[in-house]
């Protein structure tokens, strides 16, 4: 069975300005990043679908020791997209010595950063990225 929806095409979208995700046929759940199945049901009928790109911030923690390619130190943040799924993604425009509890519940768009090449990748890396909106 082939994917839907791969991680290439994913992050290409985001490059693109879209924002791409899965609508579960069965029981209507969006879900992002893309997996095999409906996050919610389990289903693999799932098609490719966009999604707003907005959400709002649940919660986040500051890295103070970075892995290679990110500088420390920096915000990780999760945020519930409009349609339902939660994703994963570095907070930018905020300090991360400032930031506090205040960002809770705040209203986000996802955007996506290019990484320097890594020793690690095979090639690009591309990163999820938040700012507040």
């Amino acid at each position: 069975m082939a994917y839907p929806l791969t991680g290439r095409q994913f992050y290409e979208g985001l490059k693109q300005g879209r924002l791409l995700g899965l609508k579960c046929e069965e029981c209507g759940a969006h879900t992002a990043p893309p997996k095999m199945a409906c996050a919610e049901c389990g289903s693999v009928s799932v098609t490719v679908t966009g999604l707003s790109g907005r959400g709002v911030l649940r919660t986040f923690t500051v890295v103070r020791v970075a892995p290679e390619g990110f500088q420390a130190p920096y915000i990780v943040a999760v945020s519930e997209l409009a349609e339902g799924p939660w994703l994963m993604g570095n907070l930018e425009g905020v300090a991360a010595d400032q930031a506090d509890e205040s960002l809770m519940g705040r209203q986000v768009r996802v955007g996506y950063r290019i990484l320097p090449p890594l020793d690690y990748a095979a090639g690009e890396v591309v990163t999820i990225t938040f700012s507040l909106e």
